[in-house]
């Protein structure tokens, strides 16, 4: 594009269209300077006068920036807190046998689906293995052996498993808490029963659907 093109006025009939008025050339010339000087990045490098009169300029030009909302993710509750708030503890009005059999019932076929529905063929070893890793709120679990004599014999629906210990429920509504070391447990599912061995059952439920159990021989309590 020619230099003369350029610096051409605006013709008359094109002023109402775009709403510019038409400067005159030393108007032009100060804003032009005035404009460079504050839009040129370290304007001291630069002779303005030997800009404008050669290359064309690259104004620099940097984008707002973006205010970074902080995420309100939901924080759960500690330990501590959920001790003091008693998220854990079972109200005495609630401590009745009945009142879980409907869960024991919802455990029950969540296992015969899990199992593959525990026929007579099915393969006793493939059904441990998934019982290993299955969540067991809601079973009925009796304690077979126990280093600790009064334990043997209880049984009841499970309500809480913890780490280190199991809360159920007796037919008689009393709530009672077995730990799990140094105790064997007993689980019936349609005539299938399994033994669970406390002792190297000691973890989460969440942590214990991703444990590898490896087979063993003999179990000592």
């Amino acid at each position: 594009m020619e230099e003369g093109l350029v610096r051409a006025p605006i013709p008359r009939e094109l002023v109402d269209v775009l709403g510019v008025e038409p400067q005159s050339s030393f108007k032009a010339k100060a804003f032009t300077e005035a404009f460079l000087k504050n839009s040129i990045q370290q304007p001291r490098r630069h002779d303005l006068q030997d800009m404008l009169s050669h290359k064309a300029v690259i104004l620099g030009y940097r984008r707002p920036k973006k205010e970074r909302r902080k995420s309100a993710k939901a924080r759960g509750l500690n330990a501590r807190q959920k001790r003091e708030l008693k998220v854990f503890q079972i109200k005495p009005e609630h401590q009745r046998y009945q009142l879980f059999l409907p869960l024991h019932e919802l455990w029950r076929r969540y296992i015969i689906d899990l199992c593959g529905g525990l026929k007579p063929t099915s393969n006793p070893q493939v059904v441990q293995q998934k019982l290993l890793k299955a969540d067991f709120h809601g079973a009925i679990l009796t304690v077979v052996r126990s280093k600790c004599p009064s334990y043997v014999g209880t049984s009841g629906i499970l309500l809480q498993e913890f780490k280190h210990v199991f809360k159920i429920i007796t037919r008689d509504d009393k709530l009672k808490v077995i730990p799990k070391r140094n105790s064997v447990f007993a689980v019936e599912i349609n005539g299938f029963v399994s033994h669970i061995y406390g002792s190297k059952f000691e973890y989460r439920a969440g942590e214990r659907a991703a444990k590898k159990f490896k087979v063993k021989g003999t179990i000592d309590l």
